[in-house]
């Protein structure tokens, strides 16, 4: 990120402080406090699971590590209260200068019971995080803790991206960008699953905990398992699917791409780059005002032309769709927002108050309901993939005549293709952030 990005973050946490001012004056809390958390420990263990903060603190800052508390007040500059306990056991980095201290009334504590102490909550708090039995003890009222008024609010603003916030996805796709060049070469040296890992996460300069998910590297029918994480250790593969991303400020990027081999099954080459061709055209959809579940009715007609065309179908287009064919080919959603969690929040919620809008019934796992907004981040991942515990029921009855099984049981072996790019949709339409890098 350049000096100009940086620069954003002031504008960033103004509009945090303005809209808190706004939530708390309308659900009636005078104050609330954000807690970056508690770290997780493994039941019967001394082991700590890998941290993520609070993303409703991460929302206000990219400090890490546990603990801190966030007041946020209104007329009052927000007071970041910093935990760095002295410690032996683990490396306790200085905090430095970052680029968006400046903007906090920030002070260091030496432990969490200190960090309490300065806050001070009392009557007309809210606290929003993992412990609510501590900020209680601290003094925030029953009817503070966790407020399911207030969240809605916090939740549905997350859904429209600030420039910085945007500046940190698109940041996170191009480290993603480095990772997935540099698997693609492995791969194409006949490398493992785990070696076509470690490439990535050389290239994106992280380790696998800063990582915004478990990375998925699936060569050949492993394409078949949506979230294989596996022993990795199949190699010399004819086609590769990875689905990785990357993590920048707190903020994630998410991106699947699937390469072939030079001799691969002809048609399944077809497959990968007709996937290609139909994901962009879905992305050429996105523009405000368009009901999110209108780009997985969109997909699923495209993936039925393209197995059509491939001959897998006997049917294309909406006709294939309404007879529940494409189906067992694309079992997930199309898509989900993006930000500082993978799958973002509020991507099935009715209004700012809260409210569900349910998925429709035949495409149960799409994670987003809304109607496209400017400044939502999301992505775009339509796929097509041989799983044979959801085509066996085609396999015989009525509708098996639809399928040609020779072709299927020919192309199964290669797994699975999926191509996904994170988007932002803008006042004219939409900004690929992925394409530029990958």
């Amino acid at each position: 990120m350049d000096q100009g990005h940086y620069q954003a973050f002031g504008p960033h946490l103004s509009a945090r402080v303005e809209r808190a001012r706004a939530i708390l004056e309308d659900t009636g809390f005078a104050a609330m406090v954000l807690h970056a958390g508690t770290p997780f420990r493994y039941h019967a263990d001394d082991m700590d699971a890998p941290f993520k903060p609070n993303p409703h603190f991460a929302h206000w800052t990219p400090m890490k590590g546990p603990f801190h508390l966030l007041v946020v007040r209104p007329g009052k500059r927000p007071r970041l209260i910093r935990v760095a306990p002295e410690d032996y056991w683990y490396e306790q980095a200085p905090l430095g200068s970052p680029f968006w201290a400046g903007e906090f009334d920030l002070i260091q504590v030496g432990d969490e019971a200190a960090a309490w102490a300065e806050a001070a909550p009392g009557e007309g708090f809210a606290y929003v995080g993992d412990a609510p039995a501590r900020a209680a003890a601290a003094g925030v009222p029953e009817a503070g803790l966790n407020p399911e008024a207030l969240l809605a609010r916090l939740d549905w603003d997350r859904s429209s991206k600030s420039a910085y916030e945007v500046a940190c996805i698109e940041e996170a796709g191009r480290k993603a960008g480095l990772g997935h060049r540099a698997a693609r070469e492995a791969f194409l040296g006949g490398a493992s699953e785990l070696e076509i890992h470690h490439a990535y996460v050389q290239a994106t300069g992280c380790v696998d905990a800063e990582l915004p998910y478990e990375s998925i590297v699936a060569l050949n029918p492993h394409g078949a398992i949506l979230h294989y994480t596996g022993k990795r250790t199949e190699r010399d593969g004819q086609v590769l699917l990875i689905d990785a991303g990357a993590s920048h400020l707190g903020y994630a990027s998410d991106i699947t791409r699937t390469w072939a081999r030079e001799d691969v099954d002809p048609d399944f080459q077809a497959m990968i780059e007709g996937m290609d061709k139909l994901e962009l055209e879905l992305c050429e959809m996105v523009q405000p005002g368009l009901p999110y579940p209108e780009l997985q009715l969109a997909a699923h007609q495209k993936v039925a032309d393209l197995l059509f065309g491939v001959g897998v179908l006997r049917l294309g287009g909406q006709e294939a769709v309404s007879q529940g064919l494409t189906a067992p080919f694309m079992p997930h959603g199309v898509g989900h927002f993006l930000g500082i969690q993978t799958h973002d929040v509020s991507g099935h919620q009715k209004e700012p108050a809260g409210g569900r809008v349910e998925p429709p019934a035949e495409h149960p796992f799409l994670r987003t309901t809304r109607t496209i907004e400017q400044g939502q981040v999301f992505t775009i991942e339509p796929g097509c993939y041989f799983i044979e515990m959801l085509l066996r029921p085609f396999r015989s009855g009525e509708k098996s005549r639809m399928f040609d099984w020779e072709a299927i049981d020919r192309l199964a072996p290669f797994g699975g293709v999926r191509v996904e790019d994170d988007l932002l949709a803008t006042s004219y339409g939409h900004r690929n952030l992925t394409r530029p890098y990958v």
